[in-house]
């Protein structure tokens, strides 16, 4: 793909103010894709980064304030975003939960509690759901059709401590693509996963085990390193890309051979 093979087209991803998104906006900025993003909170870091997108790269950007665990409120997010663009080519799902808001779902088996489990599949699988759907309505308008993608994680592939309540809901969501691959085939829109390894982001940081996760990944990697965000966007941009117009309900592993060895 050349640098600018997506220049006029325009994705949404949750979540693209750090780590794993925010290599994904400026990863699809770079080849000069319109980029929309949501964020938790910090509007000023949302404003920078949409700066330093149209400065740099001479595309638009917007970014959008999202509640993930009230994935309804997707509807008013993009009535936003229709007022700022005129099309949607590529939906990704990236924003993810972490803090008090996992408490009781991030804990080992007999711990885990019913209000833990319950936001970590609303802001994994529901926020999935409601997105795409919102998503859908914009891409079908292509004759072209467009790509969604949910990220996920190796979690519900290799044993990590304290993350049955993660892997499981990453199981689901996977599943879930699967479901709407079948179903959004007709309006030429394709749906995958993309599923890493534990990747060295802020949000794995704050893991308490997070010493002892990064020293077994790197001994398990036949690569001898842990992941980078920016690992995950050749992916990401490979199945919005023309050269991925057969495949559709997959899940693509990157995870540096974690998951085998």
């Amino acid at each position: 793909m050349d640098n600018k093979t997506m220049t006029g087209k325009t994705l949404f991803v949750s979540g693209g103010t750090r780590g794993i998104g925010k290599a994904i906006v400026y990863a699809f900025a770079q080849k000069g894709c319109n980029v929309a993003f949501t964020y938790a909170s910090n509007s000023d870091i949302a404003n920078e980064i949409i700066e330093d997108l149209e400065t740099n790269y001479g595309v638009k950007s917007r970014a959008y304030r999202l509640d993930i665990l009230e994935p309804d409120t997707y509807k008013d997010v993009f009535t936003a975003f229709d007022a700022d663009f005129d099309s949607l080519n590529f939906f990704i799902s990236n924003a993810i939960i972490s803090g008090r808001a996992v408490v009781g779902g991030f804990a080992p088996f007999m711990r885990l509690k019913p209000k833990g489990l319950t936001n970590i599949y609303t802001a994994t699988v529901t926020a999935f759901v409601m997105g795409a759907q919102q998503a859908t309505k914009r891409i079908e308008k292509n004759e072209d059709g467009g790509s969604i993608i949910s990220m996920s994680s190796t979690g519900n592939l290799v044993y990590s401590p304290n993350y049955s309540g993660h892997g499981t809901n990453k199981a689901a969501v996977e599943t879930m693509v699967k479901y709407a691959a079948t179903e959004l085939g007709e309006k030429k829109i394709r749906v995958n996963a993309v599923s890493g390894g534990p990747i060295d982001t802020d949000a794995l940081k704050a893991f308490p085990n997070y010493e002892d996760m990064k020293a077994e990944v790197v001994k398990r990697s036949p690569l001898s390193r842990m992941g980078d965000a920016t690992d995950l966007t050749g992916a990401c941009l490979f199945l919005c890309d023309d050269s991925a117009s057969w495949l559709t309900g997959q899940t693509i592993v990157v995870d540096g051979g974690t998951s085998f060895k």
